[in-house]
């Protein structure tokens, strides 16, 4: 690949999409200019996903044209994006992970013989690396690299293929801060010195501000703003992605909170699904009117504990008190120590999906009155008149209380998840990533929501992949590391980069 001045441009001029009666896209037009950096911003459902797909073949616009370098471009598939200079790095991995860095890269052209010679292929890999701003080890199987190197083997292996157009689909989802600046970085260098353009789809305002030239907003499908970063704030594209939609402001962080409980994990020691270490020798104590933030990069033991603290997976040793008794993940002791959760994934992990609304919000309160008498005798009418103030409490938008769960929004059902965990006494709150993949207002609602139950002095264990996040809501963050604490510190006192550099393990 020649460096220089080989970026080009690409427009999409009135871009529709529609599926049956679904209008995805609305005459979106963009342009990102040569050698730009360029965001895509946009609530899930804004029509990024959609724009991007038209743009690599994926999808065919219902209307609508792509011009790429200034020339009108019809593009079929991705193979014709590949051979027009497009290429998308993915918001996960697509590498083999027994494969090698350049058994990837090399496997990964169209044109790569049936029989390869690796003498060959070897020597001009390594002049392509020589002109290349980072490096990865390309003699080690994938599985044994780390996120970062990963995501720079992704976008090593759209430039190997000569893409100069590149689609960035939440580059940094997976990696620590440190490396996320730094891939980020080396990117942006890349396009101000002319040797690509990038669309970077991403929900992160400080990625935004940090790195973009300009940016892109989507909103239900259409085109709500465009311009360059420098002359936007943070909340006029936060405008821009949400509309006149009212956000709920969160209380202030209280000093002299009361306590109402305490969470103690000493010496957990939990197993993954092949039987292999995934926690070991976490020691954490939460008092009440706390929320302690764990922070990590996703597949470090985060959800083995989740599982292990909701009884959905087993302890291999080690104890867990709630005011200095023993506490067993089971139904019986969450009701009786007022232990509550909002797990991730709620709709797989806390709710029966077709099930409705109503049977969702009652499964703590289904066997105790007024839902029952006698222990056991439903009543229906007293269900529904619960989930009805719980709906309106919480501002759960669904056609009514007998609707499956299932045919809510994501957010939709968070927010009865929400209703349901938040509505009794609470004492302590044990949340992983409660807000992947929400709407700015149900964003909003749940960390407000998670702040007043530390000020009612509950106790709060977060775990979250979202290190900004984590610095808003917690008092005091643990870094989670290969299955162990290794760092925690005051929220006060934290420092991203020191937070970054323990995320990797370091």
């Amino acid at each position: 690949m020649n460096t220089g001045a080989r970026a080009f441009s690409l427009e999409t001029v009135g871009m529709s999409k529609t599926f049956g009666q679904l209008v995805a896209l609305e005459d979106v037009s963009i342009s990102v200019k040569p050698g730009e950096f360029h965001a895509l911003l946009g609530e899930n459902g804004a029509g990024k996903s959609t724009l991007v797909k038209c743009i690599m073949g994926f999808y065919q616009p219902t209307r609508g044209h792509l011009i790429v370098d200034g020339q009108e471009k019809q593009i079929k598939s991705p193979a014709d994006a590949r051979d027009s200079g497009i290429g998308m790095v993915y918001q996960h991995f697509t590498l083999v992970p027994c494969l090698t860095a350049a058994e990837n890269m090399v496997i990964s052209r169209g044109d790569a013989p049936s029989i390869i010679d690796w003498t060959k292929e070897k020597k001009a890999l390594a002049t392509f690396m020589d002109r290349m701003p980072f490096q990865v080890p390309l003699n080690i199987p994938v599985s044994g690299l780390a996120a970062g190197e990963k995501q720079k083997l992704e976008i090593l292996k759209q430039l190997y293929l000569d893409q100069r157009f590149l689609i960035l689909d939440e580059p940094t989802s997976v990696l620590t801060p440190g490396e996320a600046d730094e891939i980020l970085g080396l990117v942006h260098t890349m396009a101000q010195k002319g040797e690509i353009s990038v669309l970077m789809i991403t929900h992160k305002f400080r990625e935004v501000k940090a790195f973009a030239d300009s940016v892109t907003v989507l909103r239900r499908g259409k085109l709500t703003g465009t311009g360059k970063v420098s002359d936007l704030s943070t909340d006029q594209m936060s405008h821009m992605m949400i509309g006149e939609t009212q956000l709920r402001k969160s209380d202030s962080r209280k000093g002299d909170v009361k306590p109402k409980s305490r969470i103690e994990l000493i010496g957990l020691f939990v197993d993954d699904n092949q039987g292999l270490p995934a926690v070991e020798a976490v020691d954490l104590k939460i008092n009440g009117g706390e929320v302690l933030g764990i922070a990590g990069v996703s597949g470090n033991g985060q959800t083995e504990l989740l599982e292990a603290l909701a009884g959905q997976r087993p302890l291999k040793d080690g104890r867990i008190f709630v005011n200095g008794k023993p506490f067993e993940a089971s139904r019986k002791d969450y009701d009786a120590f007022k232990v509550f959760g909002l797990p991730e994934e709620p709709l797989k992990n806390a709710a029966v999906k077709r099930m409705s609304v109503a049977e969702n919000l009652a499964f703590r309160t289904f066997d105790k009155p007024p839902v029952t008498s006698i222990g056991w005798w439903l009543k229906p009418p007293k269900m529904r008149e619960k989930a009805i103030d719980l709906i309106a409490q919480f501002r759960v938008k669904t056609p009514s209380p007998e609707t499956p769960i299932e045919n809510l929004s994501g957010g939709n059902v968070q927010r009865t998840i929400l209703a349901r965990e938040l509505s009794g006494d609470v004492e302590v709150l044990i949340v992983a990533n409660p807000c992947f993949g929400l709407d700015f207002a149900s964003v909003a609602e749940i960390r407000a929501q998670i702040i007043h139950q530390r000020n009612s002095g509950a106790a709060i264990l977060l775990i979250s992949e979202d290190l900004d996040e984590i610095l808003e809501l917690s008092d005091r963050v643990a870094v989670m590391s290969e299955g162990q604490i290794n760092y925690v510190v005051a929220s006060a006192e934290a420092d991203r980069n020191t937070i970054g550099k323990h995320m990797a393990g370091h």
